[in-house]
């Protein structure tokens, strides 16, 4: 045990990091029922809890009520194995976009709150035993390109095509204002601070990553090594136009001052949220667990399963439109409603866990321990990622693309002694199979997963425990419609100002979750720019 999770709070109680966000209830149900409370959060997950900690900064009274018997929502940490002693996050995996303004005014080091940079930030080995890495250093970056047969145009089209990126990630986060704070830039505004540069315009709006990849690198190589960013959590394949703009929401972070940066957090992702747990709770806010909320009434409060009511001047929901939407019932507005049944959440992700003997071997460095601090990517062509993902649409899982974390190269404390966690993301498998059901197929589909890696290491030869979630299963588990991970699509119809604002649903109802502007991913602004929205309301 750390000393972050034997840290006892001011008031003689656990701290959240040690329960693992198993808060439970702070006083009975019916003492908080007795509260007229100014804001009540309908859901105790990462943006849920940002929101909370700003409220209570400001001096609110703050109630979060979370349905499951932990916190955390997707970001979370749980122990799905039998064996003791690992630490999973059974979603969120990898942090790059959690805001530095969240992390200094949240105190969130003072909280818990470490993070290990990946480095290289990408490894990906190919069928001929070459292999690509994306180092911190560019130096290096290049050199180990020459070294693995790519040509010089090649190596100078890479870095132009990261620069491309990182001069959209600097004008709109870094130039006259950073775009995902407060309120959504219209399309006209983006136009403004784009210049009107066509190029750039066509990667936010219109492009897909195929397209941006193959006008600036002709090998095949560094087509299949790089394309996998433009999809994540997308239902589109690498072709599908927009898909661009995936790969430029998820490159829009600085992690520990570098930007572009991705890393591990000490103890897994929920840490995050359990640190500002901890930070929501020492400004007052008072956290419930283990508490579902069956209604929302606009203007009064919620009411819960068990059928108390709990009064609220405003209440913000950390759920996903949609389920927001049955929780509004018939008290929902029109408008809302409207923007509720044409938001897409439909996901073609799986998310698998392993306990692992140890760190795998890999065929293109079999002796070689340092890729294993990388994300790797398991290369599949493009075409062959686009196909993957029409026979998703028609009800067929086909993995066509897989990138795996390995947090115990950086951090021991995730895993019994001597052994080691697996994280893998992956694509392509429907929610609603044309055969069979996710009950009867998960295992093979796992198999298949562990196969397409097994193709460049020895995998097969050191899972220990093995955790297989569909679309379902994540639905299932943290309430995520679909099991979309970001609460809704990040295509360019659903970005910017076509996502939520936290006022959409009237009424004094707000939204704080991923479906909110800026984005998906664990970030912490959409919660920000909700206690902001709500702070102003309630001025009065």
């Amino acid at each position: 045990m750390s000393d972050r999770d034997a840290l006892w709070g001011n008031d003689g109680t656990p701290s959240i990091h040690a329960q693992l966000g198993r808060v439970g209830l702070p006083a009975p149900v019916s003492e908080l029922a007795s509260t007229t409370w100014d804001v009540v959060l309908v859901g105790g997950g990462h943006n849920g809890l940002t929101c909370a900690a700003y409220l209570a900064q400001a001096g609110r009274s703050v109630l979060v009520l979370e349905r499951r018997e932990r916190l955390g929502g997707a970001c979370t940490l749980e122990q799905p194995f039998a064996e003791p002693g690992y630490m999973v996050s059974p979603c969120a995996y990898v942090v790059g976009l959690l805001d530095q303004r969240v992390i200094d005014e949240l105190q969130l080091r003072r909280h818990g709150y470490k993070v290990f940079l990946a480095e290289p930030a990408i490894w990906v080995p190919f069928d001929d035993g070459t292999w690509y890495a994306q180092f911190l250093d560019p130096e290096r970056t290049a050199a180990t390109m020459r070294e693995n047969g790519f040509s010089e145009a090649d190596i100078g089209g890479q870095f132009a095509y990261e620069r491309c990126f990182d001069d959209l990630r600097r004008r709109l986060r870094e130039g006259v204002r950073d775009t995902w704070i407060g309120v959504a830039p219209s399309d006209d505004e983006l136009r403004e601070l784009l210049d009107h540069d066509p190029e750039l315009l066509d990667v936010l709006f219109e492009a897909s990553v195929a397209d941006v990849l193959e006008r600036h690198v002709a090998d095949e190589r560094l087509r299949q090594a790089l394309y996998g960013q433009g999809v994540i959590g997308a239902w589109a394949g690498p072709r599908t136009p927009g898909t661009a703009s995936i790969k430029l929401m998820h490159f829009q972070g600085t992690l520990e001052g570098v930007p572009m940066a991705w890393g591990y957090v000490e103890g897994g992702m929920g840490r995050i949220s359990f640190a500002i747990a901890e930070a929501a709770r020492e400004a007052g806010a008072v956290l419930a667990a283990g508490v579902p909320v069956a209604e929302i009434r606009p203007g009064a409060g919620v009411v819960l399963e068990g059928g108390e009511v709990i009064r609220a001047r405003a209440i913000v929901s950390n759920a996903d439109p949609k389920v927001t939407a049955g929780l509004l019932g018939d008290a929902i507005g029109p408008e809302f409603a409207a923007r509720v049944a044409g938001w897409q959440t439909t996901s073609p992700v799986v998310k698998v866990n392993c306990g692992l003997s140890r760190l795998p071997r890999w065929t293109a460095l079999p002796d070689a321990s340092w890729p294993n601090g990388a994300p790797v990517s398991i290369p599949v062509p493009m075409d062959q990622a686009q196909q993957a993902f029409e026979d998703c649409t028609r009800g067929i899982p086909s993995p066509g693309f897989a990138e795996v974390y390995f947090q115990t190269a950086y951090d021991s404390t995730v895993a019994p002694e001597g052994k080691h966690t697996m994280s893998a993301f992956v694509q392509y498998a429907p929610y609603h199979l044309a055969d069979g059901t996710w009950d009867s197929r998960r295992e093979e589909i796992g198999q298949r997963i562990l196969g397409l890696i097994g193709r460049y290491c020895d995998i097969d030869e050191i899972v220990d425990h093995i955790e297989v979630l569909g679309p379902p299963d994540i639905e299932q588990r943290v309430g995520l419609t679909g099991g979309h991970i970001f609460q809704g699509e990040c295509m360019p119809n659903q970005m910017w100002s076509n996502r939520f604002a936290p006022g959409a649903p009237g009424s004094g109802v707000y939204l704080c979750g991923a479906s909110t502007h800026p984005a998906g991913s664990v970030i912490g602004l959409n919660g920000r720019n909700a206690a902001m929205a709500v702070l102003e309301d309630l001025k009065d």
